[in-house]
């Protein structure tokens, strides 16, 4: 249920209803829009009578929500969250690239490769320190080691990391990261995402393998219920029947994902086709379908990688997607 008060609405009045609505059970969200305070109210409201709010005289209308997600959800949050991570901002027409390598392999390759695409115009590394693969046989990640080498890239570069973690015991070790991303295999580790709602941290999570929108937003909502409101949502491809890519990239939720929901888009074309050919395209698509930001890996030797190679688009390959987004941006106004 959400409570729209009417403009004029002194904070004391606000104040003594949300104490109110605490005596009733009930979470209160605070949404202040430039023209009309919105209060969200979670928990059990069967109890609450809509008439009886109605009677009140800073209460302008009342709405039951039926969606099961409530602080992702845009009705009780109607502008677009705008997160400033490290200086830079993403949504709300605020546009990010998040660009590097699957994995990082070395201090050299992920300090080269950060130093290359800030140039090209990313501000935001990515780099896999701990790796879910599907194999047990293939290369893990560097773990502790490859958090040190992406923090000395951050002291190089300047740019905020982004880096996936996949068991909460280790989040100890993510003190310097800026972004901490949950994987596609990890979006529904409700104990993990609910550890990560209690972070004052971003958090990047990626929609599963064969997740609905729904199900990505209650997701986010364990994450929201813990009070981490800093929530990045990525679309990387979904699996279908098709082989011909890795995934299948499902860019019709990005509007979808905008219209029910407040929180940032990002995509990830390369994760989505698995194919370093189409990332240009389905990048540029992306950006046209209205995402606020775009995860691209980039290797310095792709055929030499020891993750996802096939993926990887070079630093060369990058610079030139890199200027075709701005011009795309342009050419819809944004």
């Amino acid at each position: 249920m959400i409570a729209i008060l009417k403009q004029g609405t002194t904070k004391e009045q606000i104040d003594s209803l949300i104490t109110w609505f605490h005596t009733q059970g009930l979470e209160v969200h605070v949404s202040e829009g430039k023209f009309q305070t919105i209060l969200g109210l979670i928990g059990d409201v069967s109890n609450v009578s809509t008439d009886l709010l109605m009677g009140l005289d800073i209460i302008e209308s009342v709405r039951k929500i039926s969606d099961p997600f409530k602080n992702a959800n845009r009705k009780f949050h109607p502008d677009d969250t705008v997160i400033d991570i490290g200086g830079y901002k993403i949504g709300g027409g605020a546009f990010q690239i998040i660009a590097g390598p699957c994995s990082v392999e070395s201090r050299e390759q992920i300090t080269g490769i950060a130093k290359s695409v800030k140039e090209s115009g990313a501000n935001f590394l990515r780099g896999g320190a701990f790796k879910p693969r599907t194999s047990p046989y293939a290369f893990q990640g560097l773990k502790a080691e490859g958090l040190e080498y992406l923090s000395e890239a951050k002291k190089e570069t300047g740019m905020p990391i982004v880096t996936e973690i996949m068991n909460i015991n280790t989040l100890d070790l993510f003190e310097d990261v800026d972004v901490i991303q949950v994987g596609a295999r990890n979006m529904q580790n409700f104990d993990l995402l609910r550890e990560l709602g209690h972070t004052g941290k971003p958090i990047l999570l990626k929609r599963g393998l064969a997740n609905t929108i729904t199900e990505l937003l209650m997701s986010a909502e364990y994450i929201m219920a813990g009070g981490n409101e800093k929530v990045i949502l990525c679309e990387r491809g979904i699996r279908t029947f098709e082989t011909a890519t890795r995934n299948t990239l499902d860019l019709s939720a990005v509007p979808v994902l905008k219209e029910l929901s407040h929180l940032p888009v990002v995509v990830d074309p390369s994760h989505a086709t698995g194919v370093a050919r189409y990332v240009r395209p389905m990048a540029l698509a992306a950006v046209a379908a209205g995402a606020d930001g775009l995860m691209i890996e980039v290797h310095n030797d792709p055929p030499h990688a020891l993750s996802d190679g096939a993926q990887s688009v070079t630093p060369e390959e990058f610079s030139s997607i890199a200027k075709q987004i701005l011009e795309v941006r342009e050419v819809i106004g944004r």
